[in-house]
């Protein structure tokens, strides 16, 4: 048995000091007792103790881009501009460029707080869109990136059939994401057999979004996957831009969400990604489905999305978690701080998302509800520190300049809003492994060097 004691650690009751932590071979918590200094001997980790922040959205293949498309290449330059340049990016990865990129982007993410992703992952054939001989190839480079640096994944296949609203055929962009509701089953009956889930690896499915889908395709694809697996995660782009719910509108008659809940079973198992821009109406329904809205901060203002109201989601009870999609930003904290800017230049206040139960806090609120989202959208038990749950965990360099002095929720709200320095995350967990100690991960110079190589020699072609 493997356990610790912490000075101050956040529960999913609230703040606790003392806190023994005991978790088995497998990585889960068996044992959480609050003041437990006098009643048990372990060790003691100095410094503030909070549960690992799931990271709901990622491409990571994208981490490769990021610095390359901060220059104007269209006169309206745009979310679909960049789209573009996206698509020839990707024209050109190979499987151990991918395996590089993402050893090294999830390392980044352990490093900047997060202990699991959902992979939302839609390279799936070879240069020209020719099959790999086995069609699970970059999917199975993706699971080795994750054993290797270590962190929780959910691996989500992405069903992509079409270039647009109507069954619009896809275009020359896209021929390495194209496959079937039957193609994206048999992969994952392939993977499951080669790598069976567990609580550090979880299945589920992407509807790429509402244009790139048919409504008859989405529901063959729910049909196959709930006859597999009925609590399957499942994640959706929804309503990342204007275009989108216009072109929706004149093609199903209603607005992407809308639409959605009309027409599908949506629950606690979902996670709409990009749930930009909704109606009142929209919204209040969104809450009350019980699904994950996922937030991407950092990425929806590189791309110019525009800016969810958090205001109004928070106000109907709607959960929700973030994720660092395209990988301009690796850092949890950093989402979190820029999704309450978003508020604040939305509606011109301060301190708006403290959600309804009266706590002031806002570091409080950010951190919970993201953790609680996040988890929900993993389908893996990493729903904070608890028995049953994954020991993933970070602590807090306790006498870093923005943390000194602190305690509680002031020393929450100066984690995610100070950002002077070097990151006051000195040791990740993630399913009772120290991942990360000092700052530093065992394989980071090893990961960087391979990177480096394949960033190279994707930037020479």
């Amino acid at each position: 048995m493997n356990r610790l004691i912490a000075d101050q650690a956040l529960l999913p009751s609230g703040w606790h000091k003392n806190v023994l932590l005991a978790w088995d071979a497998d990585g889960m918590l068996t044992e959480v007792i609050v003041n437990a200094e006098q009643i048990a001997v372990a060790p003691k980790v100095t410094g503030t103790v909070l549960p690992g922040m799931p990271n709901l959205h990622s491409h990571a293949f994208q981490r490769a881009m990021a610095g390359l498309t901060e220059y104007r290449s269209d006169p309206n330059d745009s979310f679909w501009s960049w789209r573009t340049l996206m698509y020839g990016f990707a024209q050109k990865l190979s499987p151990p460029a991918l395996k590089a990129i993402a050893v090294q982007l999830y390392i980044e993410m352990l490093k900047a707080g997060y202990t699991s992703v959902c992979e939302f992952h839609y390279l799936h054939h070879d240069i020209g869109g020719k099959p790999y001989a086995n069609p699970a190839e970059n999917l199975n480079c993706l699971i080795e990136a994750a054993q290797e640096a270590g962190i929780g994944l959910t691996l989500l296949p992405v069903l992509y059939q079409y270039s647009g609203f109507g069954a619009q055929p896809p275009h020359a962009g896209q021929v390495r994401f194209i496959n079937s509701p039957e193609w994206v089953m048999s992969v994952l009956q392939r993977l499951q057999s080669e790598h069976p889930q567990h609580a550090a690896l979880r299945y589920g499915v992407a509807p790429h979004s509402l244009r790139a889908v048919s409504p008859a395709s989405l529901q063959q694809m729910l049909t196959l996957l709930n006859q597999w697996d009925a609590q399957a995660p499942v994640h959706l782009h929804i309503a990342e831009q204007i275009k989108e719910v216009e072109d929706c509108v004149a093609q199903l008659g209603a607005r992407p969400v809308a639409w959605l809940l009309d027409n599908v079973e949506v629950d606690s198992r979902w996670c709409l990604v990009h749930a930009t821009h909704l109606s009142a109406t929209e919204t209040q329904a969104l809450a009350r489905s019980g699904a994950v809205a996922g937030i991407c901060p950092s990425t929806e203002a590189n791309l110019g999305d525009g800016v969810f109201d958090g205001v109004a989601y928070a106000a109907a009870g709607g959960s929700w978690g973030i994720g660092s999609d395209s990988h301009v930003s690796t850092s949890a904290r950093e989402e979190l701080r820029l999704y309450e800017y978003g508020q604040r230049l939305l509606h011109r206040q301060r301190n708006l998302l403290v959600g309804n139960d009266g706590a002031a806090s806002v570091g409080n609120y950010l951190y919970r509800e993201a953790q609680r989202g996040g988890a929900a959208a993993s389908g893996r038990p990493v729903a904070g520190l608890a028995v049953g749950q994954r020991a993933d965990l970070l602590v807090l360099e306790d006498r870093h300049p923005a943390l000194c002095g602190k305690h509680g929720d002031q020393l929450l709200d100066s984690f995610i809003f100070c950002n002077h320095g070097q990151t006051p995350i000195r040791d990740v967990m993630a399913g009772g492994r120290w991942v990360v100690q000092n700052g530093h991960h065992a394989s980071e110079e090893r990961s960087s060097t391979a990177y480096a190589a394949a960033l190279r020699g994707l930037l020479a072609d």
